[in-house]
């Protein structure tokens, strides 16, 4: 069973940087798409970033502003966050998907003040 944890949330001021941390255990593969998604309060949940071997995926709101990378030996994924925006506040979620089968992390909160 795949277990995640999130760690590298806080608050920060709008322009800021973050860089969030998804730590994986269980049994993962290189090619299991691995990524964040994010809610807001009100909001439904939604895709941020996701990686699996060479390629990426991005939220049309944070293309050129996030990027995404993995280390398979560590099965960690990492999500940098730069110019940060208050409409990126929310919960951040770490996603793993093992042969259809989907987990999540409990969250991490980011918050960015104007």
């Amino acid at each position: 069973q795949v277990q995640l944890v999130e760690s590298g949330g806080g608050l920060v001021q709008a322009g800021g940087s973050l860089r969030l941390s998804c730590a994986a255990s269980g049994t993962i593969f290189g090619w299991n798409p691995m990524g964040w998604y994010r809610q807001a309060p009100g909001q439904q949940r939604e895709l941020v970033a996701l990686v699996t071997s060479g390629y990426t995926k991005y939220g049309d709101s944070v293309k050129g502003r996030f990027t995404i990378s993995r280390d398979n030996a560590k099965n960690t994924a990492y999500l940098q966050m730069n110019s940060l925006k208050p409409e990126d506040t929310g919960v951040y979620y770490c996603y793993l998907n093992s042969f259809g089968n989907a987990s999540w992390g409990p969250g991490t909160q980011v918050t960015v003040s104007s």
